[in-house]
């Protein structure tokens, strides 16, 4: 399908589009399109499903790969990191190293990869955009403000549709434009935002590389005033705490990629299992995990004193990996209930 107009998503009157191939975006698709939308401006295009488990069979190949020979990283979400080379220059040019990771990643999982090397997040990430697809860049240091220069505005981090609005409405058009603009009126028009845009308008920014650690979780557990050995009640407890764990990690907009299961017995004998999976933040996805690693774990009749579950492998900017078509409904879910 190289070459081709490719859509990823559903079929259905309710389907969205998940992402494109480079070559459907020249018809002006783009994701979260709606899919009828999307066959309209390009009806030649493939429509295919999603295939969740090998996105993030990649994800952790890369993660594994980067994690191997960056100093410190942070993974921001399904398929983008950030690395800290600071100090590196002393042993290394950080631009052949990078150029060789790049190489590494490309030959061991045929992925396409881009980059830019910057002083800053911010200016890595925008720069990283102009590399696409499968290039790029370096932006040395001192040279943040010219190449940002000549970008539409829409190209920094940040700026919505509204907010791409009302800067043309103010005549602002490019990044060179915003940055002629006095502080003060930038603040009068968008508050405190209007700071930060005149600081980002010069390639300021002081976002730090936060370091990624797999054991970061959310987890639950509940301690029984009687040992348990009622299926239904145990069942019911284990989705329940699902339900709550499943509910912090959208409130906290991050997907999961382990589950563990945690049982003690009454004689405080404790084990758990837990089970990679496809990056996700829903309840059914999680519960059916759980259960599956409950019957794997339960001695049947045996009474149980603790019931706990884990979420781990976490990582943000959730929405990402969803290619259901029925993400909103889903997504939207309210607070479980504690009844």
């Amino acid at each position: 399908m190289k070459g081709k107009p490719l859509l990823v998503g559903g079929h259905s009157e309710r389907g969205v589009v998940a992402a494109c191939s480079y070559e459907a975006r020249k018809y002006g698709i783009h994701s979260a399109m709606p899919m009828k939308t999307a066959l309209r401006l390009c009806p030649h295009a493939t429509v295919v499903g999603n295939a969740r488990g090998e996105y993030s069979k990649y994800s952790r190949w890369v993660t594994e790969i980067i994690a191997d020979r960056a100093p410190l990283f942070e993974k921001a979400s399904i398929d983008e990191f950030y690395l800290d080379l600071t100090g590196m220059d002393r042993y290394y040019d950080p631009w052949k190293w990078t150029i060789g990771l790049r190489e590494e990643i490309i030959k061991a999982t045929t992925l396409p990869i881009s980059f830019a090397l910057a002083s800053n997040k911010m200016i890595s990430k925008i720069a990283t955009q102009e590399a696409k697809p499968n290039g790029y860049i370096q932006v040395p240091p001192g040279m943040e403000q010219e190449f940002l220069a000549p970008l539409g505005v829409n190209k920094i981090p940040g700026v919505g549709e509204q907010t791409y609005l009302a800067m043309k409405e103010m005549g602002i058009f490019t990044i060179r434009d915003l940055s002629e603009r006095p502080a003060a009126e930038l603040e009068g028009r968008f508050g405190k935002y209007g700071a930060e845009l005149y600081n980002k308008s010069r390639g300021i920014h002081t976002g730090e590389v936060v370091p990624y650690h797999e054991a970061k979780s959310i987890s639950t557990e509940n301690t029984f005033e009687e040992n348990k050995t009622d299926l239904d009640f145990l069942m019911a407890e284990l989705v329940r705490m699902t339900e709550k764990v499943a509910y912090e990690l959208r409130q906290d907009n991050k997907t999961a990629g382990c589950v563990t299961v945690k049982i003690r017995y009454g004689d405080f004998e404790t084990t758990s299992r837990q089970t990679t999976i496809p990056y996700t933040f829903y309840d059914d996805e999680l519960i059916g995990k759980a259960k599956e690693l409950f019957h794997r774990l339960w001695r049947r009749g045996e009474p149980i004193r603790l019931l706990g579950v884990r979420l781990s492998e976490l990582t943000s900017e959730a929405i990402q990996t969803n290619l259901f078509e029925n993400t909103q409904k889903k997504a939207s879910s309210t607070r479980p209930s504690t009844t």
